[in-house]
């Protein structure tokens, strides 16, 4: 039975990487895409956010000298072209998908609406937003909260490269403990750094349940759907 009918699944750009230093791994992207694919052929309407910093990051750019509000415009044209990079994967394996954007730019993708969105979910298709926002100093984390909450998703999905939400790094310390369920507020409390504040309060305001979970593990989305207990669910 399928738990969840309308998720929003977040990725960040350097999942793409794979065992490269930047850029896109095809094998990464496909496999993404056949994680996807795997939900999307259960009925589930699937939306998408995937960051840009596997091709370029605007804080980091500001750090180098790039004025902010340039640099943010540059992280946002790389979600697109991930984005694109997606939407291919996808059409690859045979899934319905379109790409819609925050910023204008016919004829590469459809400028983002809701009605827009709801056509695409009747049809059965996957949608992919990029651009993030379409506003500097807001990141992919918050647009994802964002376009969630716009879809009437039940669920935010991050996916990431550990198995959930821990007390500390786990790469880093060897005690850090893994939370199987956390509450918003004790998750601010204690400082643990799962989303950017803004993408948190949207969530939590909104009564937006998020999981994080280890994208990493084949099968772990649909397993996610049916409801299988997997990584941190994290609940007002």
């Amino acid at each position: 039975m399928v738990k969840y009918k309308k998720v929003l699944v977040k990725l960040s750009g350097e999942s793409l990487m794979g065992r490269h230093k930047n850029g896109i791994e095809p094998e990464a992207l496909l496999r993404y895409a056949g994680e996807i694919k795997s939900v999307s052929d259960l009925g589930v309407n699937i939306g998408v956010v995937i960051g840009g910093g596997n091709i370029f990051r605007g804080l980091k750019g500001v750090d180098k000298g790039f004025d902010r509000v340039k640099g943010d415009y540059m992280g946002m044209l790389a979600t697109v072209i991930n984005g694109l990079a997606m939407q291919s994967a996808l059409e690859s394996l045979g899934v319905k998908c379109r790409l819609l954007t925050a910023i204008r730019m016919e004829p590469v993708a459809q400028g983002y609406s809701q009605q827009l969105v709801k056509e695409s979910f009747d049809k059965g298709e996957v949608v992919i937003f990029s651009a993030g926002t379409g506003n500097p100093f807001f990141t992919t984390d918050t647009a994802a909260a964002l376009r969630a909450v716009e879809m009437e998703a039940d669920l935010l999905i991050k996916g990431t490269r550990v198995d959930g939400i821990y007390s500390a790094d786990p790469e880093k310390d060897p005690d850090a403990i893994k939370f199987d369920e956390i509450t918003f507020d004790e998750a601010y409390s204690r400082g643990l750094k799962i989303m950017d504040l803004t993408a948190f309060t949207i969530c939590s305001e909104n009564k937006l349940n998020m999981l994080v979970f280890d994208i990493n593990q084949t099968g772990n989305l649909k397993r996610i759907i049916l409801g299988e207990s997997i990584g941190t669910f994290v609940k007002n």
